[in-house]
């Protein structure tokens, strides 16, 4: 249809419909100084805490600051603290849940505290170790959280030559500035294995992580202590070493089904041995709890949605991080807060993946039980 040539135009120029602003100049010290009524070097001594400053000039430096949003360069902030501001984080197995939390925390309280993250996710090669070394010594990072569990010793002895403060996890080396977050593994799994006792198993396997970590380690042994303060029996038929990662999960699983007396009860090293396990059992055409029990460690976010969710022992990522930053900047900083030296705690969260032994499980072990005791008389 036509439109009659005396309809107003209902078109507006784009032009005149747009307001155009100017960019906004960026702030820099100077604007600081002369809104605050100081001198540049005052300005660059309380942004930097450096040197002393009476408090009304330092409360007019942080509202000048303030009012007109100043970020302070990096490069020129380090040049006169003779620090980057930067910490150096060094995890592995991201594709774990567990780590993108403790990155995700770690980060949080290095930003409040001022400070970047240079994240490196590091395989266990040496090719990448020595790259991410050397990434974090040209970036003059002011110190490195390792949280690798038990695979960090090349990256510490690189990085402990050059003087950069570390802190580790579980343990650290004959080295100076080196300090270690501890976890008091011991607790959680013994709280796990008293459950599974309380519900009346006995035949309790145990699937571990890689032995030349430091981390799993501890938690196999931290089993085996709980075991035998049980009073049961430690079967080398039931004790598994797997890598932490689902697929050895299922072919744990897949070792204990094929056992000729299995386990009633499965305790893992870590969820996503776990989660292995579950998969495992429900492709054997079995589930938790009803013939299994199945207990994880970590408590990683998706822990609660598993169907069944599944039982586990936390790992705090909030309590790991906040005793790793705080114990590594204490080291860069000596006048701030450190960790207070404890260990993280350990608990056990229970979900739907135990309960009691389904009835013929328990009668074939007492059957096995009375067997062994006619053939001792």
């Amino acid at each position: 249809m036509d439109v009659p040539q005396s309809a107003p135009s209902i078109l507006v120029p784009m032009q005149k419909r747009v307001k155009t602003e100017k960019p906004r100049a960026r702030m820099d010290i100077r604007d600081v100084a002369r809104r605050a009524g100081v001198s540049i070097s005052t300005v660059s001594r309380v942004t930097n805490g450096k040197g002393s400053v009476n408090r009304e000039m330092a409360e007019r430096v942080w509202r000048a600051v303030r009012e007109l949003n100043y970020q302070p360069d990096p490069q020129a902030r380090a040049l006169v603290s003779g620090r980057s501001h930067i910490i150096g984080l060094m995890v592995t197995e991201i594709t774990n849940p567990f780590f993108p939390e403790l990155i995700q925390r770690f980060e949080q309280f290095a930003v409040e505290s001022g400070y970047e993250v240079l994240l490196a996710s590091t395989p266990n090669d040496a090719a990448s170790i020595a790259m991410s070394v050397r990434r974090m010594l040209q970036r003059k990072v002011d110190g490195v959280a390792v949280m690798m569990f038990g695979r960090e010793a090349p990256i510490l002895e690189e990085l402990a030559s050059h003087a950069v403060p570390l802190v580790v996890m579980d343990g650290a080396p004959a080295f100076p500035k080196i300090d270690a977050v501890r976890v008091n593994y011991d607790e959680g799994i013994r709280q796990a294995v008293a459950h599974l006792v309380a519900l009346g198993h006995q035949a309790i396997a145990f699937v571990s992580g890689p032995l030349e970590q430091a981390s799993a380690l501890l938690r196999r042994d931290a089993f085996e202590k709980a075991m035998r303060g049980c009073h049961l029996k430690l079967r080398a038929d039931l004790m598994i070493v797997g890598d932490h990662t689902l697929e050895g999960g299922m072919a744990a699983m897949t070792q204990l089904l094929e056992r000729t007396h299995p386990p009633t009860a499965v305790v893992c090293s870590n969820d996503l041995t776990a989660i292995g396990v579950l998969h495992c059992l429900f492709e054997a055409g079995k589930r938790a709890p009803d013939d299994f029990s199945v207990i994880g460690f970590d408590d990683v976010h998706i822990a609660q949605f598993m169907l069944p969710p599944l039982t586990t022992v936390r790992m705090s990522c909030a309590d790991i991080a906040r005793a790793a930053f705080t114990t590594l900047r204490h080291r860069i900083e000596p006048d701030s807060a450190r960790h207070a030296g404890g260990p993280v705690e350990t608990q056990l969260i229970v979900r739907q993946t135990t309960s009691r032994p389904a009835a013929e499980t328990l009668n074939g072990i007492r059957k096995d039980a009375n067997v062994s005791k006619a053939q001792k008389l």
